[in-house]
């Protein structure tokens, strides 16, 4: 059996939020990438690279091609990402070649993962290259069977309540105030196909197209709510107006409507938080609702 090391990081993260089901993928990992490079006549061609979810082989296929093997736990938010990538098909992403329904393992098109969008001197320039590829997916209308934004936020305004209790008042109000945007939007959830988690690390350089996205966490709903990823990574306070205008002029939004769904973004985020104490005390929590405040007051101020 051909050697597969498991990262260390990857196991951890996997054990901590995945329980017993991160703990048996990760046992069966080095099987499983055995298994494909064998299946689907691959040769290996560098190191591992992993993220919080995946394990990716840079590879070659038996003509030559180079691809990239990847194999991630198969649960609610990547059990989409075959469907969305078909759908795309490589217009604005990275290509799908092959995939495994019963593990979700995928063999994808080979991206230049030494050159990520984040990498830009120019961060406003990247801005408007993210700007342009987010309006391209978000133009494709969600294929059927994806999870849905309207079954994701009705879900959340339901915990909302109860989840909040205990927050610091300030707090408290703050998502509180996210909720109420929701429900003003929330029997208009929208039907786009959203990437969900589209960042500057999350697009690369390609031979094809100067850049691809990848990554997807595929959601059936209004783009509005595609946003915040670009607001909060490489995160600066100074920024996050001047980039959610250029997002929503650049994908044709309205932009009330918009910061409704990226707070949202805001609304999730907490409520995920609340359930993780290191999460909720994060500096990534705390510029979600420096994001929030932003967007709250600006509303506010156009409203008076």
């Amino acid at each position: 059996m051909i050697e597969i090391e498991v990262p260390e990081e990857l196991a951890t993260t996997q054990i901590k939020y995945n329980g017993e089901a991160g703990r048996a993928f990760i046992a069966a990992l080095p099987g499983r990438a055995a298994e494909f490079l064998e299946r689907w006549e691959l040769r290996r061609t560098g190191p591992s690279m992993y993220g919080m979810a995946s394990l990716v082989l840079p590879v070659e296929r038996a003509d030559g091609t180079p691809a990239a093997l990847k194999l991630q736990l198969l649960d609610e938010e990547s059990e989409g990402e075959p469907l969305g990538l078909r759908t795309w098909d490589g217009d604005g992403a990275v290509r799908l070649l092959d995939h495994d329904t019963a593990t979700n393992t995928m063999l994808l098109e080979r991206l230049d993962e030494t050159r990520h969008l984040s990498a830009l001197e120019d961060s406003r320039e990247a801005t408007r290259i993210l700007a342009e590829l987010l309006a391209r997916l978000t133009a494709v209308p969600a294929p059927p069977g994806l999870r849905t934004l309207e079954a994701a936020a009705r879900e959340m305004l339901a915990e909302t309540p109860e989840a909040v209790r205990e927050l610091p008042e300030a707090e408290r109000q703050l998502v509180l105030a996210c909720a109420s945007q929701v429900r003003e939007v929330v029997d208009e959830p929208g039907d786009r196909l959203l990437h969900w988690d589209l960042h500057f690390d999350n697009i690369l350089a390609a031979d094809r197209e100067p850049w691809l996205a990848i990554d997807p966490k595929p959601l059936a709903g209004d783009p509005g709510f595609d946003l915040m990823p670009a607001l909060d990574n490489l995160y600066d306070p100074a920024e996050v107006l001047w980039r959610f205008d250029l997002l929503t002029e650049t994908l044709g939004l309205d932009r009330q409507r918009a910061a409704a769904w990226t707070l949202g973004r805001v609304l999730q985020n907490s409520l995920w938080a609340l359930e993780d104490e290191e999460f909720h005390d994060s500096e990534f929590q705390s510029h979600q609702l420096e994001i929030a405040r932003l967007l709250l007051d600006r509303r506010v101020s156009v409203r008076a």
